[in-house]
């Protein structure tokens, strides 16, 4: 059975161990399909911290015994849509207010995406975000 879909239309899927390690797994390969797509620099950077930041959440705080999690990107014209999908539906992401030794992931991907957010699914929740393919022009002083 084929894990991993690629395709011209710009679609990635994949499922992994709720795990560190099918999280760190999640980072390097959207990192190839990234470079793939042609995605680079400051782009592919922001984009492999929003699907490290996500992926690790899913392992840590969205697992469930015997289920995986799943990534999914589209690229779309001038972005790249991230979605993590785990099955725990009742926990849902927080940015800590006052983050101590932890708590600043989600408060990243609130930096390095223009939008992110949660939905349901039938069984758990998917966690999303929509992060820039080129940087933003630099307003005139």
């Amino acid at each position: 059975m084929k894990s991993e879909t690629a395709t011209p239309t710009g679609e990635f899927t994949l499922r992994l161990s709720a795990t560190r390690r099918g999280a760190r797994l999640a980072r390097l390969l959207a990192v190839q399909q990234l470079h793939e797509w042609g995605v680079t620099g400051s782009a592919a950077e922001a984009a492999e911290l929003v699907v490290a930041e996500l992926a690790s959440n899913a392992a840590l705080h969205g697992r469930v015994a015997g289920r995986d999690f799943e990534v999914r990107m589209g690229l779309d014209g001038d972005h790249v849509r991230i979605e993590l999908s785990d099955a725990r539906g009742e926990r849902r992401p927080l940015p800590s207010e006052q983050p101590d030794e932890g708590g600043y992931g989600l408060l990243l991907v609130a930096a390095l995406a223009t939008a992110w957010g949660v939905k349901d699914r039938c069984v758990g929740k998917t966690v999303w975000a929509t992060v820039p393919t080129v940087p933003p022009i630099p307003l005139a002083p």
